[in-house]
């Protein structure tokens, strides 16, 4: 689900040192070095929204992203919710994930296709969009906190918190997954649906308290709408054309992702690996069944500990949500690392930050062709007219 990995706005002592790259003057810079406050600043051209059909043909793609983000979330969440062999830990994981993305859905996108409007309907851009830094009312004490409303102080933290919450539920699914594969037989009394929910709160808290780390650890930086990735993205406030000394707070932002994905991984290779164990044995076992069968007390012993087939499945499904997640993610943590060193790379923020909002809507796809149970919940769904099946077999 995006990433809310902030879009550093690189400032103005920097900017000297990129005349060679496509990165802008930053905003925030130019505005507290009182280069125009009291006039509106054109919007910047970028490859995206340079001429008035680019920008056309951006907000028809994120008005359809938006669409299929909102509608394939909800009909998961339709599904888990009145199918009832899902109401199980994976199944409460799976809702959750549903919700973070569809908030980007919900809020995130339509505000970027708010303002793309916005901004080819009328002459000037609105009076919050070079962001709070340059109100009349802010006032750099404070952080540029104080504005008379500045829609990103709400998008840009749901945006992050989102993305944080969808890492940090890939990795409880998977840490699900490995007790189910390694221990199969504990797996009831390990992952109670209480100890999932109260996770999964901790989760949700955890994340967005992560995503206001910068607004509440820090008075020197504010949210404003970025020209680059066309989203609300931090920016550090400037000091005497300097960064803020603390602007090194931005790096929990990768630090976080990247330890929970790292995490997510290496649980991953241990299930896995217990996974091919398994698969070679039995492969043994069935080329030699009739002289391993005498043994029928370790045979037995053996079947009663291996983990369902069902339970592998799910472990390989949760692994190409993790691996779809990384690659969308990869582009943003590239970005954001070398915007921490001094580029900005504008052009190549823009894709980063939309190929991580469009994951949003790819796992829907992942469980319509990986879960046999997900593809019979949407058939009933969209039949309900036909009386249910006979067969309930598991």
């Amino acid at each position: 689900m995006t990433e809310p990995l902030p879009n550093v706005s690189v400032p103005g002592s920097t900017a000297a040192l990129l005349v060679t790259t496509d990165s802008p003057f930053n905003l925030t810079a130019a505005a507290q070095a009182g280069l125009g406050s009291a006039q509106s600043l054109a919007p910047l051209c970028t490859l995206c929204c340079c001429g008035f059909l680019n920008r056309i043909l951006t907000v028809v793609f994120m008005v359809s992203l938006a669409f299929a983000i909102v509608v394939g979330n909800v009909v998961t969440l339709t599904v888990f919710v009145q199918t009832r062999q899902s109401r199980t830990a994976q199944g409460y994981l799976k809702v959750s994930l549903a919700i973070a993305d569809m908030m980007v859905g919900v809020l995130v996108v339509p505000f970027s296709v708010y303002t793309e409007i916005s901004l080819m309907v009328t002459t000037a851009p609105p009076f919050w969009y070079h962001g709070s830094s340059t109100s009349p009312a802010s006032s750099s004490s404070l952080g540029g906190l104080v504005s008379p409303w500045q829609p990103c102080m709400l998008i840009g933290p749901v945006f992050a918190g989102c993305t944080f919450v969808s890492i940090s539920t890939i990795f409880l699914m998977t840490l699900e997954r490995s007790v189910a594969i390694l221990r199969p037989l504990h797996k009831d009394a390990l992952v109670t649906r209480r100890r999932t929910l109260l996770l999964i709160l901790l989760s949700w808290a955890a994340s967005f308290l992560l995503a206001l780390a910068p607004l509440i650890f820090s008075s020197n930086f504010t949210l404003e709408y970025n020209e680059c990735s066309r989203m609300c993205n931090y920016t550090p406030l400037l000091f005497g054309n300097q960064l803020p000394p603390d602007a090194n707070i931005l790096l929990l932002f990768p630090a976080f992702d990247f330890t929970l994905l790292g995490s997510t991984l290496a649980v991953n290779i241990v299930s896995f690996t217990s996974i091919r164990r398994y698969s070679r044995k039995r492969k043994l076992l069935s080329e030699g069944s009739l002289s391993d069968g005498g043994g029928g007390g370790g045979g037995g012993g053996g079947c009663s500990h291996r983990p369902s087939f069902s339970d592998i499945k799910a472990a390989k499904t949760i692994g190409i949500l993790t691996f779809a997640f990384t690659a969308s993610f990869s582009p943003i943590a590239v970005f954001v690392l070398g915007n921490v060193v001094g580029y900005t790379w504008c052009n190549f923020s823009f894709f980063a930050f939309w190929i991580l909002t469009g994951n949003s809507c790819c796992n829907v796809i992942i469980y319509s062709v990986r879960d046999h149970r997900f593809r019979k919940g949407v058939t009933l769904l969209f039949k309900r007219d036909h009386s249910p099946p006979h067969g309930e077999k598991t």
